[in-house]
This record gives structure tokens, sequence and C-alpha cells, in this order.
């Protein structure tokens, strides 16, 4: 079992930034793979960012690529999403997934573990 938490997140404006945070516990954070979703109101779950267990592989929305990292530090059980240039299509829930195969899939199906999520509102 893996048990997540998000936070970070927040109401900003247009052009501004937010990092997200996912606190891990659980089990071995270092073996599994992490990605960040969204989920605006009336719209389905999106794949926003996904990196590998071991760093070596990360993967991006297209709409994010450019404006949004995602990283980990496993000595502290944590991933980040730092999002920059922030527009109001950015707006919604957001949520940090572990996937034990270790890999950073795109497809949500891939991902075991789901934390509640986090609003970001992005106002223009």
């Amino acid at each position: 079992q893996v048990q997540l938490v998000e936070s970070g997140g927040g109401s900003v404006q247009a052009g501004d930034s937010l990092k997200l945070s996912c606190t891990a516990s659980g089990r071995t954070f270092s073996g599994i793979a992490v990605g960040w979703f969204r989920q605006a109101p009336g719209k389905g779950r999106e794949f926003v960012a996904a990196i590998s267990w071991n760093i070596h592989s990360t993967n991006y929305a297209e709409s994010v690529k450019g404006r949004f990292t995602i990283s980990r530090d496993n000595a502290k059980n944590m991933a980040y999403l730092q999002m920059n240039s922030l527009e109001p299509e950015d707006a919604a829930v957001y949520y940090c997934a572990a996937n034990v195969n270790g890999r950073s899939d795109t497809e949500a199906d891939e991902y075991d573990f789901w934390g509640r999520g986090t609003q970001v509102t992005v106002s223009s």
C-alpha cells in the first residue's frame, strides 16, 4: 500500500506559478513511479506529467510542456510539480498517483494508488 497526500494548491492569477507536493508513505518510495493528473469540472481525468522510479524518464502532456516540471526526492518520499506560466485552462483538481511498475506511464489505468487531490484555481 502507498498513501499519497497532495499539497500546495491554491488560487493564483494567470502567469503565476505554483509548486505542488506529493508526500508518500507506506512502502519503499524509490521503487515506484509518480504521476500527476488533473480533473476540471465536467471533464475527465487528464494526464499531466510522470516520472519514473529512477528519475531517468519523464513524460509530459503537450499542453504543459515547457511550463511544468515534475521532480522527486526519494530520500524524502516526495514528488513535486512545479507549474509556471499558469493559464486559466490549468485550473483543476490535481492528483498525485503511484505506479508500482516504476514506469512513467501516461495512462491513469496504470496507476495503483491515488491521493485525494489539491485544488488549483487560475483567474484571468
